[in-house]
């Protein structure tokens, strides 16, 4: 027996097994990188986006930009700058928003005792009307629970 199957033991040795199947191993690793790097280079989108989306972003953009409070920028400009003006400008002002200022604390302190007695007397015709509402449904009721009782 040991004579028929010599070309069995020559073909499929161990070392020949272990070189066949590195062989495999390494003919698919060379697929895999080539799958796996050749594709990359087409997944990378090209920096030309559509004519729509320009559109799109060209109006996105018109729109963010009116909406943004240029006036409002200005004055807050302005109020920094104001801020950084020299304090004997600052020491002129401050003598006129003084009075200013007296005046219109009086102003307010005579608006609100005005207000008081407007509210006063605003309070005391609610309360006149509620009454005289409840009064008529005193009597309704009564009118109601009379007729009923007889």
């Amino acid at each position: 027996m040991e004579n028929q199957q010599p070309w069995k033991s020559r073909v499929f040795s161990f070392r020949n097994a272990t070189i066949l199947i590195t062989l495999f191993n390494l003919f698919t690793l060379s697929l895999l990188l080539h799958r796996f790097l050749g594709s990359s280079n087409r997944r990378i989108p090209q920096n030309q986006p559509d004519p729509v989306q320009l559109r799109y972003i060209m109006e996105a953009e018109a729109i963010r930009r009116t909406m943004e409070p240029l006036e409002l920028i200005k004055r807050v400009r302005e109020i920094q700058q104001e801020g950084y003006r020299e304090p004997e400008m600052v020491v002129q002002r401050q003598a006129p928003k003084k009075t200013a200022a007296a005046d219109l604390s009086k102003r307010l302190q005579d608006l609100r005792a005005l207000n008081d007695a407007n509210s006063k007397k605003a309070l005391e015709e609610w309360r006149k009307r509620k009454m005289d509402r409840e009064r008529q449904r005193e009597m309704e009721k009564n009118r109601t629970v009379n007729t009923s009782q007889a």
